[in-house]
């Protein structure tokens, strides 16, 4: 049936939209009349999140888009130069954007830039695709005040993004976030300029290898044994993937500068929106290591690497015993880097005063349990990596702590201080370095993290996602949260709940005395986290990119007289009956 206020937004779109595909796209849903269509792309606008833009790529408002992309960076723009009058009022404001591989990514990086220079910022652009990380060390080495990715990281095909970043080099964050929020949803004009004047005037400027050079330069920089490299490069054999996206360029050129031997795999190497050899580009997903892992069986790899198509995230496989190749958590990596950096760092004498280790709150305690055994403490943010990138900011101004790592258990890792976002590239080279390192002493990471949990317990760590697409959806999704804290939950997997942290709430409370609630010191976000007897946590919290809800389980199992086999079944069992609960509440909601 037709909504004429749907009918009404879809005309305005047309007269707004400078692109002739997403125009025409449009125009024939009107003339088919295809109202179901038409009322998903113009129910609403597509959000500017706290961190930018992601959604399905198409026309419309609730589509990724020229017209959505140029809206948001006119709101961005003029957010920047509201925070930084002084320097727009002398025309010093600069901004520096890079894209990824998907579809139309180029277009709207052009398109973001041409509004940034019209705004009258000096504009860096890259001449082609360039992995997430590297636009972060890009806004610190030029200086910049703000900087733009466009990338839907490891989504689907069918989606694209805009990610906003300030002049640390970080994600925006509060009171930032808000702030270009309310900019972006008042935006009721955009200003553009052509190409060749936005040249002509010195306001968009072309960057490539200049600054791919001091960026690998950096990455090698970050490395603890470069004598054991180059020594012994050669025995450590690397398979990798970039999975169709940017990361091949810099993983190749940094591990192979260094000697060691990287194949690539050949059908995945190559960038390729479509990715057509994965349902999805996400190395957290055992699907898409496949073909790597057929290639490292094949070669008899010591190691499989694979980033996601930004190459921020960073995924592995190792070989056992038997020579079966099996997949390295976000989270048990996390463990292995944190254990090597502290390691390394005592070794070598390159221990800082009051260093710090930085995880997201759903992202495994094991780290911190390795960390204090080395003296380091640990120091827990809101899921999302610019939380982590803001500890990185809050103790390089006050001089508090020293940060050595910093990790989340959805494959990202920072392991330098030149940038403020998780860096696929450079967990490359250290767990490239890492990996020779235990060989070195005579053992392999499988073996080093089954050390870790004979001392310190095992721990399984399993996530639940559940999609809710559209308007219902999210009204679903709001319904479980709401329930879970209005109703709270007493035992999980038959382990009673001795504490519930509300972060929503920005308290703590026992279950069994509600009213006796203590603050968390948390930025206020929307996750529930239930800490059970024994050490196990489960945490709820509704994606902030994606129509899903999620639940991450961790559960913790002492390793009594070595029988580490005794302890994986018991956290199986344990994980077992958390999931079936957990499945329980999702099947009522």
């Amino acid at each position: 049936m037709e909504n004429t206020e749907i009918l009404s937004r879809a005309k305005a779109y047309i007269q707004e939209e400078t692109d002739p595909g997403f125009r025409g796209e449009v125009e024939r849903l009107i003339a088919d009349k295809n109202w179901k269509e038409l009322e998903d792309r113009f129910y609403q606008n597509l959000e500017f999140g706290t961190g930018g833009l992601r959604g399905i790529i198409g026309g419309g408002t609730n589509r990724m888009n020229t017209l959505v992309v140029n809206r948001a960076t006119q709101g961005l723009a003029d957010y920047v130069a509201k925070a930084f009058p002084e320097k727009d009022r002398a025309g010093k404001l600069s901004a520096v954007i890079a894209y990824d591989s998907r579809h139309f990514s180029a277009l709207f990086a052009e398109s973001a830039a041409l509004i940034f220079a019209a705004r009258g910022f000096k504009t860096y652009l890259f001449t082609s695709l360039r992995p997430t990380p590297e636009l972060s060390f890009a806004i610190r080495e030029l200086g910049c005040d703000t900087g733009v990715v466009v990338t839907a990281s490891h989504n689907p095909p069918q989606y694209n993004g805009y990610k906003a970043y300030w002049n640390t080099g970080g994600q925006v964050i509060e009171p930032h976030d808000e702030g270009i929020i309310a900019q972006v949803n008042g935006v009721t004009s955009v200003k553009t300029i052509t190409r060749l004047e936005a040249i002509a005037r010195g306001l968009l400027v072309m960057i490539d290898k200049d600054i791919d050079i001091k960026y690998e330069s950096m990455v090698r920089a970050s490395l603890f044994r470069p004598g054991l490299i180059k020594e012994r490069a050669g025995e450590v054999k690397i398979v990798y993937t970039p999975l169709h996206g940017t990361g091949a360029m810099h993983v190749e050129s940094v591990l192979g500068s260094l000697g060691l031997r990287v194949i690539s795999v050949p059908e995945q190497r190559e960038p390729d929106g479509d990715f057509p050899t994965v349902e999805k580009p996400n190395p957290e997903e055992a699907p898409a290591m496949k073909l790597a892992i057929e290639l490292g069986r094949k070669e008899k790899a010591d190691v499989v690497m694979a980033t996601d198509p930004d190459a921020d995230r960073f995924g592995t496989a190792f070989p056992d015993r038997e020579g079966a190749f099996v997949l390295v958590t976000g989270n048990q990596m996390g463990a292995l880097l944190t254990d090597y950096i502290c390691l390394s760092r005592k070794e070598l004498g390159i221990m800082p005063p009051n260093p710090v280790v930085v995880r997201s709150i759903v992202s495994t305690a094991l780290a911190d349990k390795i960390a204090a055994s080395y003296g380091v403490d640990t120091v827990e943010c809101l899921t999302g990596f610019k939380w982590i990138g803001d500890a990185m900011e809050e103790f390089n101004r006050t001089g508090s702590r020293r940060y050595i790592f910093g990790f989340e258990e959805s494959y990202g890792y920072t392991v330098e201080d030149s940038i403020r976002d998780k860096d696929g590239v450079s967990a490359a080279a250290l767990c490239a370095e890492m990996t020779l390192y235990w060989r070195s002493v005579g053992k392999s990471l499988l073996e080093r993290i089954e050390e870790l949990y004979k001392r310190f317990g095992y721990y399984e760590d399993r996530a639940i996602s559940r999609s809710f697409p559209g308007e219902a959806g999210a009204e679903t999704m709001r319904g479980i949260m709401s329930r879970l804290r209005r109703e709270g939950l007493t035992s999980l997997g038959g382990k009673r709940v001795l504490r519930i942290r509300d972060v929503e709430e920005g308290a703590a409370y026992d279950p069994a005395s509600p009213g006796r609630r203590e603050p968390i010191g948390l930025p206020k976000s929307n996750v529930l986290q239930f800490f059970l007897e024994g050490d196990t946590v489960v945490s709820a919290r509704p994606s902030g990119t994606e129509p899903k809800i999620k639940f991450y389980i961790s559960c913790h199992v002492p390793v009594a007289d070595g029988d580490l086999g005794a302890a994986k079944h018991s956290a199986d069992t344990l994980c077992n009956a958390v999931t079936k609960e957990i499945e329980g509440i999702l099947a009522s909601a």
